[in-house]
């Protein structure tokens, strides 16, 4: 039952309506139905399903709202939780940001169910944690990784007349490969909608080699530096960025986005919509037809969502913003898609574009240079300028005269999106991870503030 169908869904919300005697009601299902496989030291050390089906109901009188959730299904419970999320809303305080819910929605289909997907197996999973063991014993190495695969559903429905209902499926790999005497550390990860489209063995090799070409890395003096920067070196800052980029924590000033007020001034702009923040070529949007990172197409309140750009030649074209916001502030209500609720909740969707430019070309390219793995350990210096530190981890390289010449150590970093994004010289295709679509990039002046002994 974790997975309802359209109509099934259509049908239980339907019912669960039919209980309420609230000004408003609004129903939530979310289901999840998947599983993982852990391996660590070469060997499978955990394994495991999971399978879930919530019902969240909320109730509106005025401007008092409560929620209740439940994960039962017979009448009685229907009425039980229709029931408390009522008392709930008459003992609440009036929510002056309170909404009216929306009528219904015309969205566009994406293509993120794939049955190969649904139908994975622990033999499966089985298989494709061995074709990642495999090669790393075979190479003397030691391998950790984790695989995980989930369908999952959402529907809502309201008093109103809307009804949404998106189902998907998706599966994440990621591996760690270092060397016996753990001087060299490698690391690769993968995620797709389509099973069939993984190979862990493939991408294990990746990590493999940059274990064994990691080894005995040597020290290099901190500062600033051209770096290349593969998709998980840069997708956490930008995804940072992104969730900073909200319109009303910057009319409100509390964001890079802040506008500061000219004296005599007052009445004017509070935020940075329109101005050109970053390099002519950034052009960031979000897309629920993605054709390789789609998302559902609509809102958590299940409003419609489509492609949207957010900086467009280097401008602030749109900001993510809430209905109430943007009815307050005389604008149009500009959502992000559901990503998921609870502890299964992720990161918005983003597109960056990307340029024509091959890694292997960016390499050539650079006279001296910093090849990067990934970041990690990222954490807030500065929110108003979005200052961030952290970490390289897992295979970080010098470059000279167009070839990698020797690993280095690792180094931690003082940087914001912000400056990164005004120093490109070069990227990639964009490529998928955690959801979204980044582009390699060669960044110049990149500040790298202190060196790491961490692998």
């Amino acid at each position: 039952m974790t997975i309802l169908t359209e109509q099934h869904a259509k049908t239980l919300l339907k019912k669960v309506l039919s209980f309420s005697k609230a000004d408003e009601c609004e129903c939530n299902l979310d289901g999840q139905v998947g599983g993982n496989i852990r391996t660590a030291r070469n060997t499978v050390s955990t394994a495991g399903e999971q399978s879930d089906l919530t019902l969240a109901v909320q109730s509106t009188f005025g401007k008092r709202t409560g929620v209740a959730t439940i994960n039962e299904f017979d009448d009685e419970s229907l009425k039980k939780v229709v029931r408390r999320s009522e008392e709930l809303a008459k003992l609440a305080p009036e929510n002056p940001e309170n909404m009216p819910l929306f009528g219904v929605q015309k969205y566009v289909k994406p293509n993120n169910y794939f049955d190969s997907t649904s139908n994975v197996t622990p033999d499966d999973r089985a298989q494709a944690a061995e074709d990642s063991i495999k090669p790393s014993k075979e190479n003397k190495l030691v391998s950790s990784g984790f695989l995980q695969d989930a369908t999952t559903f959402v529907a809502i429905m309201n008093n109103k007349g809307l009804f949404a209902y998106n189902k998907a499926t998706n599966v994440n790999f990621t591996v760690t490969i270092r060397t016996e005497d753990g001087k060299g550390s490698g690391w690769v990860s993968r995620d797709y909608g389509d099973v069939k489209k993984l190979n862990t063995l493939k991408s294990s090799q990746i990590a493999i080699q940059k274990s064994m070409d990691s080894a005995e890395a040597k020290e290099m003096e901190p500062g600033k530096y051209t770096v290349i920067l593969e998709p998980a070196a840069s997708v956490q800052l930008l995804s940072n960025m992104f969730g900073n980029m909200g319109q009303r924590p910057a009319d409100e000033g509390r964001s890079f986005l802040s506008k500061k007020q000219e004296e005599g001034k007052e009445d004017g702009p509070t935020n940075k919509l329109g101005e050109k923040l970053f390099d002519e070529r950034v052009h960031i949007y979000s897309d629920p037809l993605e054709p390789e990172a789609p998302t559902a197409p609509f809102a958590g309140d299940g409003h419609q969502v489509s492609k949207t750009d957010w900086i467009k030649d280097g401008k602030i074209v749109n900001m993510p913003n809430s209905a109430y916001w943007a009815k307050k502030t005389g604008v149009d209500y500009k959502p992000t898609a559901y990503t998921g609720s609870g502890l299964f909740a992720g990161a918005a969707q983003f597109v960056m574009a990307g340029g024509d430019e091959s890694l292997e070309d960016m390499i050539k390219n650079t006279r001296r240079g910093v090849l990067v793995t990934r970041l990690w350990y990222i954490r807030s210096l500065d929110p108003q300028t979005l200052l961030y530190t952290g970490l390289t981890r897992d295979g970080t390289f010098y470059i000279e005269n167009g070839k990698i010449k020797y690993p280095i150590k690792n180094f931690r970093f003082n940087e914001s999106p912000i400056v990164m994004l005004n120093n490109i010289e070069a990227l990639g295709k964009p490529v998928r991870i955690n959801g979204s679509m980044v582009p390699p990039m060669k960044i110049r002046d990149f500040t790298f503030s202190s060196l790491s002994d961490a692998v």
